[in-house]
């Protein structure tokens, strides 16, 4: 893992969410709470991140807990790469040790529960959502 690399977390519910949104986080494949992707970071994966970011935690990951994530919360990936011609490529796996794993990560609630604020809240203000930049390791740790 030499490129940086997103970690987004989602946090709270598809109920009273707006249609771009709700198409953001499905864009993603962030489906349910809990779950957590790690994606390149490019401008259109920032953008995604940015548009849902009332909904989800992310910040960067370092390859310690990639690792970690992989090995406890990894699973295979069977889909195929390329479509029966060999013209149209799917990026749904990402390689690991020679190993391909799905780009979702479903987690446990975290130990200790969320920040004093809560899941309304942003992270700057002491609750959970938003950016909270290499913080989202403590945080994927204590939910494996």
């Amino acid at each position: 893992m030499s490129e940086q690399k997103i970690a987004a977390i989602r946090i709270r519910g598809n109920i009273g969410a707006k249609k771009p949104i709700k198409d953001a986080l499905l864009m993603l494949n962030l489906n349910r709470t809990n779950s957590c992707v790690v994606v390149d970071a490019t401008d259109s994966n920032r953008g995604m991140i940015k548009k849902v970011k009332d909904y989800v935690t992310y910040g960067e990951i370092d390859d310690e807990t990639f690792k970690a994530m992989v090995e406890k919360r990894g699973e295979i990936c069977l889909s195929r790469e390329k479509d029966s011609k060999g013209k149209i490529a799917y990026s749904k796996c990402i390689t690991f040790d020679g190993k391909k794993y799905k780009k979702r990560f479903r987690l446990n609630p975290p130990r200790g529960g969320f920040e004093r604020k809560g899941i309304k809240c942003p992270f700057s203000k002491g609750g959970v959502l938003g950016y909270r930049g290499k913080d989202i390791n403590k945080l994927i740790r204590r939910m494996l």
